[in-house]
């Protein structure tokens, strides 16, 4: 296994069954007492059915298009062996993984077989027996290679001091060549950091972390790789070629040579056999005529693989572990993962740390909210007294603003930083260290202390600039009822960003909710008493209802303003009715002095609720990749 670290960088993906044994392949020998593990593949085929068309071409839509992804792929391969896996795009190398792992998705049909040792595994047995390193690294950009390994440790294994997690860190990343990287940020195209090779071995280390037996190294690592130098070939100890999904070849170096020829197909001296078979094997679709004759020339050498002697010793061997008696046990990763608490704290740090390097989103999450506010005390510079002046039209329009904005820019928080998070737990889950809501749930906890900083200082500066009510109290209700929106916009977001994975499509989707709830439910553009019944039943559901009545009665409360000159009257302008505060309340939201703590209650009713709906969202979200 010494030179798995060099493999790495160069595969786009890779599985690893972990071993109990510590000998390599070498140290062996055939008739060792020992056995060892075995993978086997037996008769394994996939095909997925689609709707032809989009679902608003009624005609198209109704008629299914079927591929067949894997056709009767048979493989067999044991512990200290490293196989690749070639085959131009399309030709099924990522699918035969998924179904070597268990992770294929169950909207298509799936034949065949998987043993390890000999047993047939259960679906959820999968993700404790096999590792798996995707063919994009998903990792949090604003971590460095020690952390994210660190952090990769302490979601895996329960017990442990800090010692412990740092030598087993140090130990990883010195078998994969990181020790020199171990303090940089891992980085993204745009940021710089690593190098590609680098996050690709990162990848490979935190699988490895998930096993605690890490210092058994006789393990089965399956890889494939898009254009392998000629020297890898005497490296690896099993070569399987796919076409269509079909399998040409899969033996050792040798044997591939040996097969090859025998078709009248010797590799030319001096040339890469990796690139002169895949050429060999793959479909010319420039034309026709060259795609008809190289499908049948991939089809004669498929033909000649399922009579040679390599495939009939390939069924044996599966056979033969199906019924010995001798076999090990199937070495399942050990089962001592932290509780969930424990886990919930991880994330949290590793979110927390994450997000804090990112300066521009933390910046942006703080002051976006007074950036607006500057534009409103720019705008307006002080709120007047006077009816006749705006007194009343001005602070409606404020707090009109102030709820149809706090919302949206609660959504820009989430819709900008969570699609990452939101990756990063889709491929962890599925490692089995955690769940999704644990991660939505570490997300929501990281924003509070954050929400409530952004919300004091737009309160602070927006509320005494703009000579809203003079009183301490009434700031104080202020900054809550905004606070309140704010969150909402945002874990909105996050629900729906569990049912939706495009954030564009997201943002357009809590905008127009946004725009409907403090239309109706407001009560500043329309008298909700004016509104048709299924309107105001709406309103009822919407937050904008029961925030618009607490900073309608936390302003107007109280208020007198003046009408003009002294001799101005009701009679000569309407508008001086509402001198007083209390008058214009009973108008807008009737009742709503009565409903202030109702109300507040109600509003923050909201925010729970949400995060229990984002917490069932991302379970089911769980489930359905699952299958």
């Amino acid at each position: 296994m010494n030179e798995f670290p060099s493999l790495t960088p160069m595969g786009s993906l890779g599985n690893q069954v972990n071993r109990d044994s510590q000998n390599s392949p070498e140290e062996v020998p055939v008739a060792a007492s020992k056995p060892r593990h075995s993978l086997g593949i037996l008769h394994v085929s996939y095909h997925v059915s689609h709707q032809a068309g989009p679902w608003w071409d009624f005609t198209s839509c109704r008629q299914r298009w079927d591929r067949q992804i894997l056709k009767d792929v048979s493989l067999y391969v044991e512990s200290g062996q490293i196989l690749c896996i070639l085959g131009s795009s399309g030709s099924g190398k990522t699918t035969l993984l998924d179904a070597m792992s268990g992770r294929l998705r169950r909207t298509g049909t799936f034949l065949g077989e998987v043993f390890v040792n000999g047993q047939p595994l259960r679906r959820e047995q999968f993700q404790d027996c096999f590792s798996y390193v995707r063919q994009s690294d998903t990792l949090l950009s604003n971590l460095t290679v020690r952390e994210t390994l660190r952090y990769a440790a302490l979601l895996a294994v329960r017990h442990g001091s800090p010692e412990f997690f740092q030598r087993k860190v140090d130990a990883v990343m010195v078998e994969l060549s990181l020790s020199h990287v171990a303090d940089r940020l891992i980085g993204s195209c745009n940021l710089g950091g690593i190098s590609n090779g680098e996050r690709r071995r990162v990848s490979i280390a935190a699988q490895l972390l998930q096993d605690p037996k890490l210092a058994h190294r006789d393990r089965i690592v399956i890889v494939t790789i898009h254009q392998p130098r000629s020297e890898l070939f005497q490296l690896f100890d099993k070569i399987a070629i796919l076409s269509y999904g079909e399998l040409v070849f899969c033996g050792t170096p040798a044997e591939m040579l040996d097969f090859f020829s025998g078709c009248s197909y010797p590799c030319p001296e001096h040339s890469n056999p990796f690139d002169f078979y895949m050429d060999l094997t793959s479909v010319d679709t420039q034309s026709k005529e060259r795609e008809i004759e190289t499908y049948k020339r991939v089809q004669m050498i498929e033909s000649a693989y399922k009579e040679s002697a390599i495939y009939r010793k390939t069924l044996e061997n599966i056979e033969r572990t199906k019924h010995m008696k001798t076999l090990p046990m199937v070495p399942f990763k050990t089962k001592d993962s932290p509780g969930a608490l424990s886990k919930l704290d991880v994330l949290l740090r590793r979110v927390t740390r994450n997000l804090m390097r990112n300066k521009l989103a933390v910046m942006m999450r703080l002051v976006q909210n007074l950036i607006m506010g500057l534009f409103l005390i720019f705008y307006l510079l002080r709120v007047p007294s006077d009816v006749l002046k705006g007194a009343v039209q001005d602070r409606v329009g404020l707090l009109y603003q102030f709820v149809g904005a706090t919302p949206y820019t609660g959504m820009l928080n989430a819709v900008n930083l969570f699609p990452v998070l939101r990756a990063v737990s889709d491929q962890e889950s599925q490692d089995g260290l955690y769940q999704k809501w644990q991660m939505l749930l570490a997300y929501v906890l990281h924003v509070l202390p954050f929400s409530v900083l952004a919300t004091m200082i737009f309160s602070s500066v927006c509320y005494w600039t703009l000579g809203l009510y003079p009183e301490v109290a009434r700031f104080g209700y202020f900054s809550a009822a905004l606070l309140a929106p704010h969150l909402i916009g945002e874990f909105l977001t996050l629900v729906l960003l569990g049912m939706v994975q495009n954030p564009n499509v997201v943002n357009s989707i809590v905008a127009l909710l946004c725009i409907a709830g403090i239309l109706v439910g407001s009560g500043l553009v329309r008298n909700r008493e004016e509104m048709s019944i299924p309107f105001k039943i709406f309103s009822y559901f919407t937050f904008q209802k029961y925030c618009s009545e607490i900073l309608i009665v936390n302003e107007f409360y109280g208020q007198n303003f003046s009408c003009g000159s002294s001799n101005v009257s009701v009679t000569t302008n309407p508008m001086c009715v509402f001198t007083q505060g209390i008058t214009f309340i009973e108008r807008i939201c009737p009742g709503a002095t009565s409903r202030f703590t109702t109300n507040f209650l109600t509003l923050y009713a909201f925010i729970p609720v949400l995060v229990i709906l984002g917490i069932v969202v991302f379970k089911i979200r769980d489930h359905l990749i699952s299958r």
